[in-house]
């Protein structure tokens, strides 16, 4: 089992930055792949960045590309999700999740572990 613990959110101004951080437990390892997903009032849950525990290797939606940057501190067993140059479409819950294979997925069903989510809202 794995338990992933969401926080950072908040509410911002349009251009504006936060930092989202998962701190996970439980039986984690290096070849998990962390996510970061969110999902808007009235939408589905849609994939955001994900990153090899172990670091190395990441993977970022169109949309977001260039503006977030996921990280590791495997120290800590925390994951981050910077959010840099906030826009109001950015708002949403974002959720954190684990998926217990190497390979990155973009799909919700594709990972095992989710966190309870944190709310982000960015006002324009």
């Amino acid at each position: 089992q794995v338990q992933l613990v969401e926080s950072g959110g908040g509410l911002v101004r349009a251009g504006g930055s936060l930092r989202l951080s998962c701190a996970a437990s439980g039986r984690i390892f290096s070849s998990h792949v962390m996510g970061w997903f969110r999902q808007a009032p009235g939408k589905e849950r849609e994939f955001v960045a994900a990153t090899k525990y172990d670091g190395g290797v990441t993977y970022y939606a169109a949309s977001v590309k260039g503006r977030f940057t996921i990280s590791r501190d495997i120290t800590k067993d925390t994951i981050y999700l910077q959010m840099n140059s906030l826009k109001s479409e950015d708002t949403a819950v974002y959720y954190c999740a684990a998926r217990g294979h190497p390979l990155i997925k973009t799909t919700p069903a594709d990972y095992d572990y989710w966190g309870q989510g944190t709310q982000v809202t960015v006002s324009s």
